[in-house]
Parts: C-alpha cells; structure tokens; sequence
C-alpha cells in the first residue's frame, strides 16, 4: 500500500511539472503572438515588401565550429518570403532556399530555419542557438 501511494505521488508530481513546462512553453508562444500582431498593426506602407529579416548562426556539423553554419529569413508584412540556409563544412559548403508562406515554410523547415523565421517576424534580427540544456529540455514536451 506505501509503495502504490509513493508511485501516485511521484505520478502526480511528474504530471504537474510537465503541465507547468507545457504551461509555460504556451505562455511563450502567446507572447510571441502578441508582438507579432503589435509589428503587423504598427507597419507602415507596402505589406509585400520585405520588412523583416533575421540571422540565425549555428554548427551544423561537428566537424565545424565557430558557428559558420547559418539560416536567414527574409519576410514581408503577410509572412510571406524565403529562408536561405547555407551548411559549411571543411571540404564543401550546401546553400538552400526554401519559401514561406504565411510564416510557414511551402517545404518542412529545419528547427533552424523555423527559428529564422521566428526572429524575422519578431523583428529581434539576430539570434543565437539556445544552451545545449535548454534545447533538450524544450526537445522533452
């Protein structure tokens, strides 16, 4: 009987942390949702010009560091635009583009890309890989 009581509580309290980091993984995403609105209603003249742009370097491979591996998102007004990935190597370098539509890319993007994306439409420009930890605590929900 203690032990099923102990396994409830440990069920419990497992279920209440994985609702706070769901909770506070939404709270986030609506945060990012009102400013994107706030850019959107605050933007003046053609909605078709691209307005928002952002940089997201990275090391794609491990063989390479220094982050010379890089994703950016050029965007207009309506979320519409590309995203050019350039993945640099020792011996070789590959370039891709990809459209967005809508702020959704036509072909799945890469997690890279998606953040591209993600800070053109924010407007904060340039952004850095988030810390080894977060990314696999953020990769658990």
């Amino acid at each position: 009987m203690l032990i099923a009581v102990g396994m409830c509580v440990a069920a419990a309290t497992g279920g209440a942390v994985v609702g706070y980091l769901t909770l506070r993984r939404a709270r986030e995403e609506i945060d990012d949702c009102r400013r994107m609105l706030v850019r959107q209603a605050s933007a003046a003249g053609d909605l078709r010009a691209i307005r928002d742009v952002a940089v997201y370097r990275y090391d794609a491979l491990e063989e390479m560091a220094g982050r010379l591996s890089f994703s950016v998102a050029m965007i207009n007004g309506l979320g519409d635009g590309i995203v050019l990935t350039s993945i640099n190597g020792c011996s070789e370098t590959r370039t891709y583009v990809r459209c967005v539509v809508g702020g959704k890319g036509e072909q799945p993007l890469s997690p890279e890309e998606e953040e591209a994306v993600r800070a053109a439409r924010l407007g904060l420009g340039s952004v850095a890989p988030k810390p080894r930890a977060a990314r696999q605590a953020a990769d658990t929900l």
